[in-house]
């Protein structure tokens, strides 16, 4: 059809009396472009309103609603999910409808089919149904996947209401004087359930379905290298898709821990009231985000941290973790550092009141640390239990994922590929499970070679100031892997527009092949890091130099000047520089000369 179109396009536009069925077919034409780099699709397409009709019949009967005791019972023990309040009876309505059945009949054979609703499955569902392939996504949880539900989505909300606490308690540095200021926790946390459920729609089966993929709401396995089951249904399919995600990994050695009553992210955005205390199992993206945010909000936080310093397992920049650690310092946070956690013993476990917190006490080191929220965040597990991946004959690795080659499959079975934290050594992010997905609609389907290997994945903490990396990040990973590099570092110290938003502590530093300006990573500590980063990994994508990246013209006053300032400390050549100095003195003798005669 798209091919159709642009010669049916091309006669029309060249004929004279064909600019009416131009118009027509352009707009058919932009129907069957490949909306292939949006991994969110508009709610709208040829197939919404059908869609959106099949949504209506079969979640209309029997949805959530406020105020349903055996509904909150249901939301609590299934999906985690409290209060059941309008905000997240919206949610659950999206993601999770009470009862779904598609009204689409069944394909016999699928091109593709998705086990999982988060970003990898989403994303590849629903760009193989965009562009006419048979698809479908199977959904057992909540659709969105951690991602909308207690990752990025409410992390970032809440990160946001504690940034606008900080810029409170420092607004007398900007010549403004506030009296009386006070913090709803429960505001704070009823605009994290709002946020989440206004974003939810986008990820929601009616999306799904508008795009063009079958929806089934249920436990998928695989039963063979090319079948599964769903809901006592069997279907085949030409690729699966396992995007199945992860879940927190709790430490399964310490004594008490398991009998806790503990708290991961999976809870922790059900929170109504502000935890005076918190312990902080790991010192992760996770566990710095929330550390600072709940003590910048009120709490007293305490981070256990197995290593010497911050970042120090993955061979982070030194000097970006003392900033760093100092940073959260100064909002409250209390760090361990060397601290292994001996036991943690239940004082009080909270089911005696809903509404009143649990007490822990916590062994670390010499110190016993009490707390009503004991957060853990030590690491992530793989979902690959109970997927029949045995039957289907796809090989793995319990709790690290499925094992895949360059091109996304599973070594053992061509027929499936994997995407996201269910797959062994790939970072576990959203943005890399979504490409993964295109990956894989690409290959799978397209019968393209785009690699794995091929990927530059950039990562961010949300802390204050913020910490973005890419690729090779440090001096001491270089060493590590063996690899000989130049760090070149511009600080924030001097950045005019940092200095004028009082913000000016930071820097960037960019990893360059040694004596070379090949970039090879880069590590930024600064307000708006995740933004400044996307240029370095763009270049380091499209092979470009650093020298290039320091004549790059950047906008005054900017914080990503810093970027430019590290592509100006790249060494010379200084034979090269020896001629060019040599030709303009020859050119300089010869117009004066010329000007004497």
């Amino acid at each position: 059809r798209y091919h159709l179109c642009c010669v049916l396009l091309m006669f029309c536009f060249l004929t004279s009396k064909g600019f009416i069925l131009y118009f027509i077919l352009q707009q058919f034409h932009f129907q069957a472009i490949d909306s292939f780099h949006s991994s969110k699709s508009s709610l709208q397409s040829p197939s919404s309103e059908t869609s959106s009709t099949n949504m209506s019949a079969a979640s209309s009967n029997g949805a959530w609603s406020v105020g349903n005791a055996d509904q909150e019972k249901a939301a609590r023990k299934e999906f985690e999910i409290w209060p059941l309040d309008e905000n997240n009876v919206k949610l659950l309505n999206q993601v999770h409808p009470r009862t779904y059945e598609s009204t689409n009949k069944p394909h016999e054979v699928y091109d593709l089919i998705a086990i999982g609703a988060g970003a990898g499955g989403l994303v590849s569902s629903k760009q193989a149904g965009r562009r006419g392939a048979k698809s479908a996504m199977i959904s057992e949880k909540l659709a969105g996947g951690d991602c909308l539900n207690v990752g990025c989505v409410p992390s970032k909300a809440l990160i946001r209401s504690a940034r606008a606490m900080k810029e409170v308690s420092r607004a007398a540095e900007f010549g403004i004087h506030l009296e009386n200021v006070k913090l709803d926790f429960g505001a704070v946390m009823k605009r994290v359930r709002e946020l989440r459920a206004k974003i939810a729609p986008a990820d929601s089966h009616e999306a799904t379905e508008g795009a063009g993929a079958h929806v089934f709401q249920g436990r998928g396995r695989l039963t063979g290298p090319n079948t599964l089951e769903v809901n006592g249904q069997t279907l085949k399919f030409k690729v699966c898709v396992l995007a199945t995600g992860g879940r927190p990994a709790v430490p399964q050695n310490v004594p008490g821990l398991l009998e806790a009553p503990y708290t991961t992210n999976e809870q922790l955005f059900n929170l109504e009231e502000l935890p005076p205390r918190m312990v902080i199992l790991g010192a992760g993206v996770i566990a710095l985000e929330m550390a600072q945010s709940f003590a910048l909000l009120g709490s007293k936080v305490t981070v256990i941290n197995r290593s010497s310093r911050l970042f120090a397992s993955k061979g982070g920049d030194p000097e970006a973790a003392e900033v760093l650690q100092k940073e959260l310092e100064k909002d409250g946070v209390t760090f361990l550092s060397n601290a292994t956690v001996a036991q943690v013993e239940t004082i009080k476990d909270g089911s005696d009141d809903e509404s009143s917190f649990p007490l822990m006490k916590v062994k670390a080191g010499d110190q016993d640390l009490e707390c009503e929220c004991l957060l853990v965040a030590t690491g992530r597990a793989a979902n690959i239990e109970d997927l029949g991946l045995e039957a289907a004959g796809v090989d793995f690795v319990p709790s690290k994922g499925v094992l895949l080659n360059d091109f996304g499959q599973s070594v053992s079975n061509p027929s499936v590929y994997a995407v996201g934290d269910c797959v062994a050594n790939v970072p576990r992010l959203t943005h890399m499970s979504g490409e993964m997905a295109k990956l894989v609609v690409q290959n799978g389907l397209a019968g393209d070679e785009w690699r794995l290997s091929s990927f530059v994945v950039p990562a961010v903490a949300y802390t204050e100031p913020e910490f973005a990396t890419v690729g090779i990040m440090s001096q001491e990973q270089a060493d590590k892997e063996g690899i000989e590099v130049d760090v070149f570092r511009a600080g924030l110290e001097h950045n005019d527009r940092a200095i004028l938003e009082s913000s000016n502590i930071g820097f960037v530093k960019i990893v360059t092949k040694k004596d070379s300006d090949e970039m090879l990573g880069a590590t930024i500590v600064a307000d708006r890091a995740g933004d400044i980063i996307n240029e370095i990994f763009l270049a380091m994508k499209e092979k470009t130099g650093l020298r290039s990246l320091g004549r790059n013209i950047h906008f005054y006053p900017t914080t990503g000047e810093a970027v430019q300032g590290c592509g100006r400390w790249t060494r010379f050549d200084y034979s090269t520089v020896s001629l060019v100095c040599v030709k303009h003195l020859q050119y300089g003798v010869d117009k004066v000369a010329k000007a004497e005669e």
